[in-house]
């Protein structure tokens, strides 16, 4: 039964780590390709999955926590733009253009 449990496990981080590799980009491999990363993971199955986990962190680390621009459809995406309508000047100068007709719209009517 150990046996099982444990081959079941190995083979569970191996298709983690696999997996992993497949969704990594190109700076989380650490200058490896992406092939032989994984003939590193298929042909040492505990300490190639392990070595490419930590690879992996210490990448991310590195970088700043994964701060750095991701691929399309990989996630939430930090807004390029304004985060909000008071960030955005173009939002304030229309605004601004407004409030003025406002006022001027005013001081016509007395």
């Amino acid at each position: 039964m150990f046996r099982v449990v444990l081959t079941l496990l190995v083979v569970g981080l191996d298709v983690y780590a696999l997996v992993d590799l497949s969704n990594s980009e190109e700076e989380d491999r650490g200058g490896l390709p992406r092939w032989l990363w994984a003939v590193i993971i298929l042909l040492l199955p505990v300490f190639g999955a392990v070595a490419w986990i930590v690879m992996r962190q210490t990448g991310r680390r590195a970088s700043g926590g994964g701060g750095r621009p991701r691929r399309p459809g990989r996630g939430p995406q930090r807004p390029s733009g304004p985060a909000a309508p008071d960030d955005d000047p173009d939002f304030l100068w229309k605004l601004e253009q407004e409030r003025r007709r406002r006022e001027r719209g005013r001081s016509d009517d007395t």
